[in-house]
């Protein structure tokens, strides 16, 4: 092999190592590209976004939602849970009971409600 192939050899190899640095850098950094352990986290959080929004929702629906609401005001933080997880707003559809992430972001959609009557 002469001296002239191997030089653009190894120039054509470098350019690859650097456009693929430089892909990456981009792509993770304005591209929106995220690694599998962001992407399990950020499912996670909308799930959870998803099944609090079911639970407020259920809370609502209650045809005496209105006097539970003022009884959730009157209660303290650890009674709040307790009366969530006792009206089964926060087990969601196909669930046999409720999960404590969903009772304690169920609690922070109605303090929001409280804090908006």
């Amino acid at each position: 092999m002469s001296k002239d192939m191997k030089a653009k050899i190894t120039f054509g190899v470098w350019g690859l190592v650097v456009g693929a640095a430089i892909s990456m850098i981009i792509g993770f950094s304005w591209g929106g590209w995220v690694t599998s352990a962001n992407a399990k986290n950020m499912t996670g959080e909308a799930i959870l976004s998803s099944q609090a929004a079911i639970c407020v929702a259920q809370f609502v629906k209650e045809p005496n939602s209105k006097e539970k609401l003022k009884e959730f005001e009157n209660a303290d933080s650890s009674a709040r849970t307790k009366f969530i997880e006792a009206g089964g707003w926060a087990i969601i559809p196909g669930q046999k009971e409720a999960e404590f992430e969903v009772i304690n972001a169920c609690q922070t959609g109605i303090e929001a409600l409280v804090k908006k009557n």
